[in-house]
């Protein structure tokens, strides 16, 4: 890229997660540090194809660092997935003069990247959601939040299962990634967890893990279920048709992408947002800024679309050790 950066653009897209306030705070003062002028585009990919756009400065960004969501506002644009529609987005940008944009999100955000980049706009993708479950990158913007979130919850609802000799069923957000079930079940020592890497044995996942609870003296249990591993309603039911006991069902739902970002997601998303304007006042672009063994590095966009995470199932092998005290028969 030998063009020099004047002006550059910043938005969220996707799903929100916390810290991304922290991110566009990062690139907005970077920016200004740099010389360079930095204009937010609203409501993500569809708001270059809307020309909805804020001048963003120092005061713009002042008092955001510790908000949940995101001040761009964020959506998901299919328009912006047709050659139509990144047309249009790319008017925007020569009307606006912008010479680079920074999109912080998730995969599908980076697959929008990727497709702009290849009709000559310099990207740089900031890795942004609860689900950390973005191959390239070791951590993603605002999942720790979203664990403490759900962990804060889950232990209220112990309080109240461990008075009523209960059985709890939560359902946690991952769609397709079971990181934020699993991180969150070994924490708050549950009983059963499911997640979709992991084929469902009902009577082994769930009935028998139960089962010994109870034989070593528990008398309340929590399940914790991703999305994506099936409905905490039907597991639910399942557990009662299977044991006899009652549950009470839980879906945390969108709670856990709200609340102020705590200091990992503040920090880390504080060092992706000024590695991303520099790596654009350096020359490159077209990457995302990752973490890997807690330093930042640079991935070519489209190298880190084809990457995959797996699920660390040794952690599995955790939680199935330390979860429950088995009785000796």
């Amino acid at each position: 890229m030998d063009k020099k950066i004047k002006r550059i653009g910043v938005l969220t897209s996707g799903g929100d997660s916390p810290g991304m306030n922290a991110a566009v705070r990062a690139v907005v003062r970077t920016a200004i540090t740099f010389g360079i002028q930095c204009v937010g585009i609203r409501r993500g990919w569809q708001g270059l194809i809307n020309s909805d756009f804020v001048t963003l400065d120092g005061a713009a960004v002042g008092h955001v660092l510790d908000r949940g969501g995101t001040i761009l506002y964020t959506a998901r644009s299919e328009e912006f997935m047709t050659d139509k529609g990144r047309e249009k987005a790319m008017a925007t940008c020569k009307m606006l003069g912008l010479d680079a944009i920074v999109a912080i999100g998730g995969d599908g955000t980076f697959r929008g990247a990727l497709a702009f980049s290849r009709m000559g706009m310099p990207v740089v993708g900031i890795p942004a959601t609860i689900d950390n479950d973005i191959g390239c990158t070791n951590y993603t913007i605002g999942f720790d939040t979203a664990c403490n979130t759900a962990i804060e919850c889950i232990d209220k609802l112990r309080d109240t299962m461990q008075s009523h000799e209960r059985c709890s069923v939560v359902e946690v957000m991952g769609r397709n990634a079971g990181f934020l079930a699993l991180y969150v079940g070994i924490a708050v020592g549950a009983t059963a967890v499911l997640v979709p890497e992991r084929e469902l044995d009902f009577e082994r996942d769930v009935v028998e893990r139960i089962r010994n609870a109870r034989l070593a003296g528990n008398t309340h249990f929590m399940v914790v279920v991703a999305e994506g591993a099936g409905s905490a309603v039907e597991i639910g039911k399942q557990i009662h048709e299977a044991i006899g006991i009652e549950p009470r069902v839980t879906v945390l739902g969108h709670i856990q992408r709200g609340g102020s970002p705590n200091a990992r997601d503040r920090e880390t998303a504080t060092r992706m947002g000024y590695f991303a304007v520099k790596a654009l006042k350096e020359g490159r672009s077209n990457l995302v800024i990752t973490t890997r063994d807690g330093a930042i590095v640079e991935t070519p966009i489209e190298e880190g679309l084809q990457m995959k995470k797996s699920l660390q199932m040794d952690r599995y092998e955790v939680l199935e050790a330390v979860g429950i005290s088995v009785p000796r028969v």
